[in-house]
């Protein structure tokens, strides 16, 4: 399958060509020419098939033009190696619970398949060593960096922002080594994007180095996270509650929502989704004026969504033909402020007995706020909250369990490269190796 940009400029591209670039020449973003309809017998029998069946069906309608099913099929399948159960929270709100994988993540998906992807397209062709660049707001490096830890040929440079990541955020990719070097910038999360982006574009450190992302905005890593939407459909299904189903997703730089976008696009029986933001509203202004106006991201106790000009909005646009009308139809937004999020984090625990992470806990108020009569929500639950210790356990006064994979992080010894905002800084970094 040909790939195009989103900003129309660039030569098409193959999948290989799109996953090895992640991002066209003309900064814009890779779009697949078609998004292939799955058939009606799949929908109907989707409750029996597993997780690790459910994905392979959906990866194949994604990559099985380019990548032999095989080959594909090993790396659906140790890609997955837990499941994201649903579970309910209310009589009519359920928890889609995506931090079972290794950083307790919903990246972590998304994060490993890609690994296993570019490590097989690296293979295929005898490549030089690639050079992953990666920002992070929190989850996305710790997922990244586990995914492509050891992963031979391939180096992992993980941008973060200093003091705006939680501790074990932090710990779970600053202390992994081999072939993960975190890069901690002072400056925001906008910051670190900005210099991927801008060594993305820069001619001599691409003649000096392979280079690619895996943030989002890479398409191997954004696809597979459609995975989740269908297993949840299923254990809906399951439930006898997949009618009228509508699914809300925490968002930040909007490539989970965005996957999910392009799992209704394949005949997904989801009703309409709802993006739940912090005050980092660039996305629900827009919904509100039809005007999309970046601005710097501002910190908060959901810092994994502290984004000022979500990158794949650009496929959202994309998706929808820039129609604001037909975008505001399916998809509507919330924004919540800090002190908000500890209230609905309290009082879900108090009334519920669920332990909500501050970015689920925008999912949950947003459903709880917008479900009409007769509509099932499912939100998404990113993270454990765990992840945010100090912030979870300073809400609800008690003392949160951590996991033994967190734990195991925690114990690690923090490396990590301090780094300038200035491009010119990093450039000269990246030119030394």
């Amino acid at each position: 399958m040909k790939y195009y940009s989103t900003n129309r400029k660039a030569a098409d591209a193959t999948l290989e060509e799109a996953v090895v670039k992640g991002l066209a020449s003309d900064k814009g973003l890779f779009m697949p020419y078609t998004i292939q309809p799955l058939p009606a017998s799949f929908y109907e029998g989707i409750e029996h098939l597993t997780f690790q069946e459910i994905a392979y069906r959906v990866a194949d309608a994604f990559f099985g033009e380019d990548v032999p099913a095989d080959t594909l099929k090993d790396i659906v399948y140790d890609t997955l190696s837990f499941d994201a159960p649903v579970v309910k929270v209310t009589e009519n709100i359920y928890s889609l619970e995506l931090f079972h994988g290794p950083t307790l993540a919903f990246k972590d998906v998304g994060g490993r398949f890609m690994a296993r992807l570019l490590g097989y397209f690296i293979r295929k062709e005898g490549k030089r060593q690639v050079n992953v660049l990666v920002a992070t707001s929190g989850d996305t490096g710790s997922a990244v960096a586990n995914g492509f830890l050891g992963v031979e040929g391939i180096h992992v440079y993980v941008l973060y922002p200093k003091g705006k990541v939680s501790e074990i955020q932090e710990k779970q990719f600053t202390t992994l080594g081999r072939n993960i070097t975190a890069i901690e910038v002072d400056g925001t999360f906008d910051d670190c994007q900005a210099l991927v982006k801008n060594a993305f574009m820069d001619q001599e450190l691409n003649e000096h180095m392979q280079l690619t992302s895996a943030n989002s905005i890479n398409v191997a890593r954004f696809l597979p996270q459609a995975f989740y939407y269908f297993y949840a459909y299923a254990q809906m299904k399951r439930a006898g509650k997949a009618d009228q189903l509508v699914v809300c997703v925490p968002s930040g730089n909007f490539g989970n929502i965005t996957a999910g976008l392009f799992g209704k696009r394949m005949g997904l029986p989801i009703k309409r989704f709802i993006a739940a933001n912090n005050r980092n509203d660039i996305f629900f202004q827009y919904l509100q004026t039809g005007q999309y106006t970046p601005r710097p991201s501002v910190a908060t106790i959901a810092n994994a969504m502290d984004v000022g000009n979500p990158s794949n909005f650009a496929r959202v646009l994309d998706l929808y033909g820039a129609s604001h009308e037909q975008i505001a139809a399916e998809i509507s937004g919330a924004t919540y402020t800090d002190e908000q999020i500890r209230e609905t984090v309290q009082q879900a625990y108090r009334e519920t007995g669920y332990l909500l992470d501050p970015h689920g806990a925008c999912g949950y108020r947003a459903l709880a706020e917008q479900l009409q009569p007769g509509e099932t929500g499912v939100f998404l639950e990113t993270a454990h909250p765990a992840k945010f210790l100090q912030t979870v356990e300073s809400i609800i006064g008690t003392t949160v369990q951590i996991p033994e994979k967190l734990q195991a992080f925690m114990k690690g010894t923090k490396q990590s490269v301090p780094m300038s905002k200035d491009f010119a800084d990093f450039k000269d970094f990246l030119l030394l190796k």
